[in-house]
């Protein structure tokens, strides 16, 4: 598991859905800006994804649902771990605290957090380049990397700087 319930959720998503396959929750998706239209609630093309952030990236905030792809008619989803199946409604937390070990590198306390450019779905506290360095700027790490490899991460989107 990559995110721990230490966790404060100021404020949550549930417009978008996930597609692109299976994910553990407790990283950072961005828009699948290709897929995506529409501003109804439960319009399918509205898709986030892990994905390794480019400059014209727009991170959406920290996934908080494990996506499944399950037979359904063999077992059912384990609510007690949040699953969501494959291409289902995911919760994104935008506003808040997490902690979490999707992070690349070795962030210190106090620094920006960027969508990783490396590594989809983790944080990192270097941005993809310059230019898209503040349109890739999700929050700022709280802490530094425990003997688990987690950290505390204030999340802070939608970011305006872009």
């Amino acid at each position: 598991m990559s995110l721990k319930s230490d966790r404060h959720e100021a404020d949550t998503d549930i417009s978008y859905f996930y597609n692109a396959g299976t994910a553990t929750r407790g990283g950072v998706v961005v828009l699948d800006a290709v897929n995506a239209s529409g501003a109804a609630m439960d319009q399918g093309g509205n898709r986030v994804q892990y994905l390794a952030a480019a400059p014209t990236s727009v991170p959406v905030g920290v996934l908080l649902n494990d996506v499944v792809n399950k037979d359904l008619t063999r077992t059912h989803l384990n609510q007690f771990k949040d699953e969501v199946q494959k291409g289902g409604k995911v919760t994104v937390m935008t506003k808040g605290y997490v902690v979490t070990s999707n992070v690349t590198g070795t962030p210190t306390a106090g620094q920006i957090a960027y969508a990783c450019d490396t590594t989809a779905g983790n944080f990192s506290a270097t941005a993809a380049n310059a230019a898209a360095s503040g349109g890739l700027a999700v929050g700022r790490f709280m802490s530094k990397k425990d003997s688990d490899g987690y950290i505390k991460v204030a999340v802070n989107l939608p970011n305006f700087n872009g």
